[in-house]
């Protein structure tokens, strides 16, 4: 089955997280209520909040505090999109202006403080605080991974070690954390929590390294952002960093100079010799072997449809664009 289609099963459960994010960004600021409902139904999977969904109900979970932490894992990915988009000097995102292109930059990171500060007063109406360590600590290392991008861009000498140091931060945490949260929820063994909190980081580390290779290989109808976002913002990505590991000094040099530089000028010049070199295949099977340890990671949970669709997840994670 299709992995869209395992996403019926939650659809009860999806629905309630709907009602619950229209409900949580009320604000009797207008603008706030503007900005925030523009950015949260732009568009997008919600892979995060269907992660808490799936594990709660992959462990047996019969409460309905999942909807409550699935919003709670939304209004924090969102947050830092409107974040991300202003320090990227972003213009699109899924086929839509940016907020930060229609509203402005301060309003976009004071909506953005608005709905991170929101998700903490609803994770705190959960009174859990094993759920608040996981959240408070996740909402943490993702800042740092941001920070971490920012040193890192226009450094053409930053390693793999280093590239995945900052994805497993500030993309796969949050992933981490969903899968956790649907674990904590079900009261699971020790094992079991880690085990699912182990399969959102390699999925979120799989996800984001297969985004990383669409920027310079897919339709930008398909992805929503222009073609050599990356390049233009100096971030050393996987395929940058295979390219200039494994081209001639001559196309090693062109990617450094595209890095330190910034801009799309010396695109086509990046685009040979990421395609000579593999660069995306090596990427893509890098992508691929995180997937399968996410896959692998999942043993321990008892068969279920909804174990299938965590299965199927990562599958999917590496097959986009394709």
């Amino acid at each position: 089955m299709p992995v869209l289609q395992r996403f019926a099963l939650i659809a009860d459960d999806m629905e309630a997280v709907d009602v619950l994010i229209r409900e949580r960004l009320h604000s009797d600021v207008a603008l706030i209520r503007q900005v925030a409902e523009y950015i949260i139904h732009s568009g997008g999977k919600r892979l995060r909040p269907a992660l808490v969904l799936f594990a709660a109900n992959a462990l047996g979970y019969a409460g309905r505090q999942h909807h409550e932490l699935a919003a709670v894992v939304e209004f924090i990915h969102t947050s830092t999109l409107l974040h991300d988009d202003v320090v990227d000097e972003s213009e699109l995102r899924r086929g839509n202006k940016t907020a930060n292109a229609l509203f402005g930059n301060a309003a976009s990171v004071l909506v953005g403080d608005f709905l991170y500060s929101r998700a903490f007063q609803m994770m705190v109406s959960v009174d859990d605080m094993r759920v608040m360590q996981v959240l408070a600590e996740a909402t943490n290392v993702i800042a740092e991974g941001e920070v971490l991008q920012l040193l890192n861009c226009h450094d053409a000498d930053v390693t793999v070690a280093d590239y995945l140091q900052v994805i497993r931060c500030k993309t796969a945490k949050l992933f981490e954390a969903a899968a956790r949260l649907g674990a904590i929820l079900a009261k699971a063994e020790p094992a079991v929590e880690q085990a699912l909190a182990d399969y959102g980081m390699h999925l979120g580390t799989a996800f984001q390294i297969v985004d990383d290779v669409l920027d310079y290989s897919a339709d930008e109808a398909e992805t929503g952002k222009h073609l050599g976002d990356d390049l233009a913002e100096g971030k050393p990505t996987l395929p940058l960093i295979h390219a200039m590991q494994h081209g001639t000094p001559e196309l090693a040099a062109s990617v450094r100079r595209a890095i330190e530089t910034g801009g799309r000028d010396d695109f086509a010049a990046v685009l040979e010799a990421i395609l000579t070199t593999g660069a995306l295949e090596a990427a893509r099977r890098h992508a691929r072997a995180e997937a399968d340890l996410a896959l692998s990671a999942l043993k321990p949970l008892p068969p279920s449809f909804f174990k299938d669709a965590l299965l199927e997840l990562a599958d999917f994670a590496v097959a986009r664009g394709f």
